[in-house]
């Protein structure tokens, strides 16, 4: 399930590149539009109360898990709009980079030897990275995947701070925050709220599918295996971004991207997975929601 919930969210960034009729900001609200129903009506279904409410009514660290989200998701789309989907990808997955310094100034949690030694690679794969699109046109969408990594590593330590929290209402919270700045953005540059009624079918898809069901099966792996164990596996989105956009569109990375990528890859799957073996045993499941 932990796999899978990684496979499916990476559909998403090839449906909103085959949306290519509709910006990143005109997207992002029927996206948005798609979580919210589906998760709606999944609740009516099971007779709990209305999320989206709930989101704006349990404290300022709710409210603040909304924006970083609003944030992650904003750098995301934005980035796989405007740069290549292995950027956006291999830049994403710098979150648990961001995570364990946000941790250490937040929360105070030690930083081990492993943790050093990932973060001072990952900003090397950074650094080899960027150097690659300097000349490319491409800096906007890898700030805006890395300020989705931000977001995403706010999002993580907002959680760490309560895990005893019911934090799932983020998930339409955020939802709500998109549609209104994506409105009052698109409206302002003279744009339509309604594109084409293709792209809107993406969108929908996008939000209520891959995101909510994604989500779904990732909170349920969740469970039952440990939490730095689901970081590997949630790795699994970033990889296949990439992939597919080669199948679909014969997008063929550049070196210093699959160069970059591959030590940031490496770095972070190292540090999962010797994290995972020190402590196998304790299990903290998180909500990571997708990008």
């Amino acid at each position: 399930m932990a796999l899978g919930a990684g496979a499916i969210w990476s559909f998403g960034a090839i449906v909103a590149r085959l949306a290519d009729g509709t910006d990143a900001f005109q997207y992002l609200i029927w996206r948005s539009i798609g979580v919210i129903i589906v998760i709606e009506l999944l609740g009516l279904y099971r007779n709990k109360p209305w999320s989206t409410i709930r989101a704006f009514r349990s404290g300022p660290m709710m409210m603040l898990a909304n924006v970083m989200l609003l944030l992650a998701s904003i750098g995301f789309i934005y980035a796989v709009k405007t740069t290549s989907p292995a950027n956006a990808a291999f830049l994403g997955s710098t979150t648990p980079v961001f995570g364990v310094i946000m941790a250490r100034v937040f929360l105070h949690e030690r930083l081990t030897g492993i943790t050093v030694a990932t973060i001072a690679a990952a900003f090397v794969g950074l650094a080899t990275m960027v150097a690659g699109d300097l000349s490319a046109g491409n800096m906007l969408g890898n700030l805006c995947a890395l300020s989705a990594a931000v977001g995403f590593a706010g999002y993580t330590v907002v959680v760490r701070s309560n895990p005893a929290e019911d934090w799932s209402p983020v998930l339409p919270g955020y939802a709500v925050l998109m549609i209104v700045l994506c409105s009052v953005i698109t409206i302002s540059h003279g744009k339509t709220l309604i594109p084409p009624v293709g792209d809107i079918g993406y969108a929908l898809l996008h939000g209520g599918t891959f995101i909510v069901v994604g989500t779904i099966l990732f909170n349920t792996a969740s469970r039952q295996v440990p939490a730095a164990a689901m970081t590997v596996f949630a790795q699994s989105e970033m990889v296949l971004v990439p992939v597919w956009a080669y199948l679909v569109w014969s997008d063929r990375p550049k070196a210093t991207t699959l160069i970059g990528g591959c030590i940031i890859f490496t770095a972070i799957m190292t540090k999962a997975i010797v994290d995972a073996r020190r402590a196998g045993h304790i299990a903290h499941p998180l909500l990571e929601p997708a990008h």
